[in-house]
Order: structure tokens, then C-alpha cells, then sequence
């Protein structure tokens, strides 16, 4: 049984501010993050397409929208794995937040990284706008770590898409860039249809074949696209 707790406490992400809703200790992302982005290689709002051999079981078949990428390191979360054994139902009750939408007692739980698992994180539509803070991440996608939108949602006014994540990605400096380099990973610009209308389990496919590139005959030392 997992458990969590509630916490105010703000926490820097790029230079926003965070209210964590569910931790254990304070949030540590990759050191040294800030608000100006003086990058050769900035991809915020892109999904990365984790390669066959990418060497760690964790991100095997994964499908990441990057929140954030600068200098100092980047961060994400992964759109097509369910974490296992939680439904937002189970979290909502945890927190003592009443349910009132059918939809809302249906969602699922993703697992959104290896980093700080017991951490939630909503990936949404951007029309919704938390009243303590929201982070836009691109024209498609905002991201709010506040209770305030598991309260909205449990209700019924949340945003029209929405993702609910434990857990998050993260690279130091230059850590992505060096495993793009050695073809960890593919990139892709993201869309709606990718993040939110697809099922999990097509999701990767998807991305590759938006990229022009079949599934099939990829292999572990695939390139660039």
C-alpha cells in the first residue's frame, strides 16, 4: 500500500514556484536549475522515445514529455506506464478529498519516473489555471503540483485532459544530451493525441511511427531521425 502526505511547503522548479501535494521530503531536482534558457539544445514540450538498449529497465518502452530543459539539467515525466496498484481514487481518499465525479474515481495513476515516486505531478490541458500555480510547459501542456487541482478534478473542474503522475524524470547537465548523443533516445514534437487520446501500450509505436520510423525494424544502435 503506498502512502502519502500533504505538504505546502514551496519548491523551486525553474525558476516557478511548487506547492508539493504529495511527499515525503522535500523535492530535489537536478541541481542549479533556472529561468533563462541560453541552450544549444532546448527541447521543453517534446517527447523523448526511449530506444530498444537504452540500458535501464526503468525507462524501457518509455514515452517522456520534458516540463523543463536548460543548461542545468532537464525534467520530465513518462506518459505510458500505470503505477502500479493506484488509481486517483486511492489517493484522493488518502488526502481526504471527497469524490463527486464518476470520471475522477475512474483515472489511473501513472508512473511518472523513478525520481521521488511518492511526489505527484498532473500533466493537463492548458486552459486550466491552478489558483496557487501553474507551469506552462507548451502551446498543449501545462503542469500544476498543487492539491488544489486533485480537488478540482475529484469535482468536476479540472482541466478537459489530464494525466496524474508519481514520481518524475530528471538529468543533471548535460546528462540528456550526452544519452541523445549515444542514441538513448529519440525526440518527437508532442501532441495531444500522443500524450492523452492514445492508449499506454500504443503509445511508444505512435511516436516512432510520427517520426517516420517503424517499430519493427528498429534496433538498439538506431540513430538520429
Amino acid at each position: 500500500m503506498h502512502r502519502f502526505s500533504v505538504s505546502r511547503e514551496l519548491c523551486p522548479l525553474n525558476g516557478w514556484h511548487r506547492v508539493a501535494i504529495l511527499v515525503v521530503e522535500p523535492l530535489v531536482l537536478p541541481h542549479g536549475f533556472s529561468t533563462e534558457r541560453q541552450v544549444t539544445m532546448d527541447l521543453t514540450g517534446e517527447l523523448l522515445i526511449a530506444m530498444p538498449g537504452i540500458g535501464d529497465h526503468r525507462f524501457e518502452y518509455s514515452l517522456v514529455l520534458l516540463c523543463s530543459h536548460d543548461d542545468s539539467g532537464a525534467m520530465g515525466l513518462i506518459v505510458n506506464k500505470a503505477a502500479d496498484g493506484v488509481g486517483l481514487s486511492n489517493l484522493l481518499d488518502q488526502l481526504e478529498i471527497s469524490i463527486t465525479s464518476e470520471q475522477a474515481a475512474t483515472l489511473p495513476v501513472r508512473f511518472g519516473g523513478p525520481v521521488e515516486t511518492q511526489r505527484g505531478f498532473v500533466l493537463h490541458s492548458p486552459e486550466y489555471q491552478s489558483a496557487v500555480n501553474t507551469l506552462p510547459v507548451s502551446d498543449h501542456f501545462a503542469m500544476t503540483a498543487t492539491v488544489d487541482i486533485l480537488e478540482d478534478i475529484a469535482v468536476g473542474r479540472g482541466p478537459s485532459q489530464v494525466l496524474v503522475m508519481l514520481g518524475y524524470a530528471g538529468w543533471g547537465p548535460g546528462q540528456l544530451e550526452a544519452e541523445i548523443a549515444m542514441n538513448g533516445w529519440l525526440n518527437v514534437p508532442a501532441t495531444s493525441e500522443l500524450v492523452f487520446d492514445l492508449p499506454d501500450s500504443q503509445k511508444w509505436e505512435a511516436a516512432l511511427r510520427a517520426l517516420g520510423v517503424d517499430p519493427l525494424t528498429l534496433s538498439a544502435s538506431a540513430g538520429h531521425a
